[in-house]
């Protein structure tokens, strides 16, 4: 049986907000967050090298959107 804090320490971390985008790989599982409420959900389709700019695969089917850090949105592990 794990510790609680293991399981506790893994939650959280699944639902932290990510501060460097360039740390997302392709098909990573995301929220798009603006004012703790969630824009889009998807998969990472791309992340730029500066690591301003991400481009999400919606999880409902549509085109893919691109979202920009400057634009005040947070990355959230799904």
């Amino acid at each position: 049986m794990k510790a609680r804090g293991t399981v506790m320490s893994r939650r959280m971390a699944s639902t932290t907000t990510v501060s460097d985008w360039r740390s997302l790989k392709a098909g990573d599982p995301v929220e798009i967050l603006k004012h703790a409420r969630v824009l889009a959900a998807g998969e990472v389709e791309e992340v730029s090298l500066s690591g301003n700019v991400l481009w999400l695969v919606p999880a409902v089917p549509s085109e893919t959107e691109l979202f920009l850090k400057s634009d005040g949105v947070q990355v959230r592990r799904s």
